[in-house]
Parts: structure tokens; sequence; C-alpha cells
């Protein structure tokens, strides 16, 4: 047995009702904090969340809170806010946790400014807390139904990982444990990036063999970047970062790809996130991987040209035109 009992779930979006309904099915007493009020009571009353993850039943086990601090007394803490919130998030939970606490990071992003990820804001925000990362292939709608879906969790203590992997576990819901914390990390904040360029893709009607393409160089630069942090290529060849891109590549129910979706077919960014309830975390992830890249001395064209259209550096046309214009090279280069 694990030994956790209780959960803590800090976020009421998707993701985080999502996760609030894996850890109730995995017999955990599950509490999820959420900042907007509707949400709290139509957890508490309803057993719904339709602001943010519509016509899904959750399941009656969860409850939900409006205050933070009631979270802090749980076995264990899901981290689910979006990256650009989670230092606040953590700084204010961060007094109320115990040492040794497991806190498992969820979201997947780089924080802009400091360019830090997410184990390194825990680190800063709330040091006394044990870091872990869930990252990889999920739909949040698929997950909260009980589909079949495997993710990875990754903790530096193999005793931990494995019980945090247990706790978690349901018959539809399946955790490998790994101990690279950074390459799961790294998996996850990119390929959000590189989803948008693929939507934008799709929405220019530039052809399958140009989506494969872009998935298969953008997993290069994923690769690159992650091992440059400190990530282990075999990390992200798994459920984290190729299991991620893959999906999150392939379907306009990827917040990313529909985002990039509507850019390609003429559709402004200011337009799009004016309409949108929930975080596209790449929009936010995009300049902070362009200035990591830089620092770092690491080749990430599609990342850059990504974070370029974003910021309204160059149009569509001008930075398709500039990655099919880059000098030829080998294939295995670094």
């Amino acid at each position: 047995m694990s030994g956790f009992k209780s959960a803590g779930v800090i976020g009421g979006g998707a993701w985080g009702t999502a996760l609030a309904q894996v850890c109730a099915r995995a017999g955990l007493d599950t509490l999820l904090w959420a900042r907007e009020p509707e949400v709290v009571e139509a957890v508490n009353e309803r057993h719904a969340n339709r602001l943010f993850l519509p016509d899904i039943a959750l399941d009656p086990a969860v409850r939900a809170t409006g205050d933070l601090t009631q979270t802090a007394g749980r076995d264990l803490i899901l981290a689910v806010v979006p990256a650009q919130h989670m230092r606040a998030t953590l700084a204010a939970l961060g007094p109320h946790l115990r040492a040794d606490q497991p806190v498992v990071l969820c979201a997947k992003g780089v924080e802009q400014g400091s360019l830090k990820l997410m184990t390194e804001v825990l680190a800063e925000a709330a040091p006394h807390a044990r870091p872990a990362v869930l990252s990889g292939p999920s739909f949040a709608g698929e997950v909260a139904r009980g589909l079949p879906t495997a993710v990875t969790l990754a903790c530096a203590e193999p005793d931990c990982g494995e019980s945090l992997a247990e706790a978690l576990a349901t018959p539809t819901f399946r955790p490998y444990w790994t101990d690279d914390l950074i390459g799961a990390e790294a998996g996850g904040a990119i390929k959000n990036v590189l989803a948008i360029a693929c939507g934008v893709v799709e929405g220019r009607g530039l052809g399958r063999s140009a989506h494969a393409a872009l998935v298969t160089r953008g997993f290069a630069e994923l690769t690159r970047l992650a091992v440059a942090l400190g990530g282990e290529a075999r990390t992200v060849a798994g459920l984290c970062g190729l299991g991620d891109l893959v999906l999150t590549c392939s379907s306009p129910q990827s917040r990313n790809m529909s985002l990039g979706l509507a850019l390609g077919r003429g559709e402004t960014l200011a337009s799009l996130l004016a309409d949108r309830l929930s975080v596209v975390e790449g929009v936010e992830t995009a300049p902070a991987v362009r200035a990591l890249a830089a620092r770092l001395g690491v080749e990430t064209p599609i990342c850059e040209a990504v974070a370029a259209v974003l910021a309204g550096e160059r149009d569509l046309d001008e930075a398709i035109g500039g990655l099919l214009s880059r000098p030829l090279r080998s294939e295995l280069e670094d």
C-alpha cells in the first residue's frame, strides 16, 4: 500500500478537476481548491464543473473549497494552477505545508522572467516540500470520463515516486515512474509551443507531410533543450515528451493546437484569447522557451518562430518561409 490516504488538488480548471476525479477513483479522500466560488458551489452541490468541464458528472466523493489552506493537511498535494500563477499559489500555500510533504506539479510551462521550471519555482516558494512532476499525454475530458490514460510520474526518490504512482493509479489511469524531474517538466512545457506550430500547419492547409515533418523536427528541438537543461533524452522519448507531443499536435481538442489552427486560418491572437476561459499554456511559455534556449545556446527554430509570431514580430508566411529556407543539415546533428 502507498500510505497516502488523502489528496489536495490545487486548481479548479479542467485538468485540476479531472485529476480530482482520478484521486477520488483511486480511493483518496479528495479536496479540490478552486478560485471561482461558482466552481466550488457546483462541485459540492451538483457534482459538476460546468465552467471548465461541462457535461461530465463528477464523483460525489470530490469535495471543493475556496480556502487554499484547507488543502495543506492532505497527505499529498497536486498543484494544477497555470504555470505563470504557480509561484504565487505555492508561496501562499507553503507556510502551511509539512516538511517533506509531496507536492506533485501538474502545470506544463516555464515561468516568464525567471525562466525557471516549476520544480525550481517550488524550491524557492516552498523549499521544505518534496517535489514530484506529473506529465504525459492526457486530455482532461477523457481522464475525467475514465478513459484509458498513461502518464509519467517523476520523483527523485524511488520509494516516494513508486508510492505516489501507486496512490494515483486506477484501472484506467497508469502512472509510470521516473527519477528525471527535469526531463518530465521540459517535455511537457516545450510540446505546448510546438502544438501551436502544428495547428498553424493544419490551419494553413500545408498538408500531412508538413505536419509529420514539424512534429519530428520539433521533437528534436524538445530533446536538445531538455538535455541542455539537465534532463535525459530517454525520458522525453517516453510519455512525457514524445507521447504528449503526438497527442497535443494531432487533435484540435488540444487548446494549444486549436489556437494555432485558428491563427493559421487568419484569426488574431487577441480575439482568440479574449474568447477563452482556460489558459493556453503555449502562449505564455513560448517567449520563455525562446529566451531559455538562447541562454543555453540551443537551436530551437520552430519554437523561436512561434514566439516571434505570437509577439507580432513576424507574420505567419514570413515565419513559415524562414523555416523552409534554413540551411540543409544532417538529420543526426545535435
